[in-house]
């Protein structure tokens, strides 16, 4: 089951969920609009390693946007910084992001119990689409969780993107051991 709206609103009431910055227009009937936040980043070289830490440039969107291009992997991050403490929350883009061919995550739409932070988007284009700072990117939708959390993502020793700031945070793929 997905919250409903009201659901929504109770949960924030409780405090169970958090966004800020919080907008009553963004809430829809079963989800929050969430929208791009000032930076992007791309990966410094062109290969990445799975096992080394691929270092990233972050550069602000400016007033009159920001051109996209297919072939470039950006990294995004949501205006919004969001907590979750009992519901699973999922990142999804948009029918207008779509209709762009904007895609906003790669693999990574689900959240866990505990997370708190910004959302890292993973941004890949079907063809060249001018993007603003601010602009509609996703919409967030909370599922409830059956039975007890033993440990929260926000209290797990080695979670490895708690807290994320407003800007994007690349892959910490390098920090697994394998």
């Amino acid at each position: 089951m997905i919250l409903s709206d009201k659901r929504i609103l109770e949960e924030i009431e409780k405090g169970s969920i958090r966004i800020e910055p919080y907008k009553r227009e963004c809430l829809g009937s079963n989800s929050y609009d969430v929208h791009l936040g000032r930076y992007l980043a791309t990966y410094r070289e062109h290969i990445l390693d799975a096992k080394k830490h691929n270092e990233i440039e972050y550069f602000e969107i400016p007033e009159e946007g920001f051109v996209l291009y297919p072939h470039v992997f950006y990294l995004g991050v949501t205006e919004e910084y969001t907590e979750t403490h009992a519901h699973v929350p999922f990142l999804e883009g948009k029918s207008s992001t779509g209709r762009l061919g904007i895609d906003i995550h790669a693999t990574a739409g689900k959240g866990d119990v505990g997370f708190c932070g910004n959302w890292t988007l993973e941004i890949s284009v079907k063809q060249p689409v001018k993007v603003y700072k601010g602009m509609p990117i996703g919409q967030l939708i909370y599922f409830p969780v059956e039975g007890e959390i033993a440990i929260k993502y926000n209290q797990k020793k080695d979670a490895k993107y708690s807290g994320q700031p407003d800007k994007p945070v690349e892959s910490m793929m390098w920090k697994n051991k394998f």
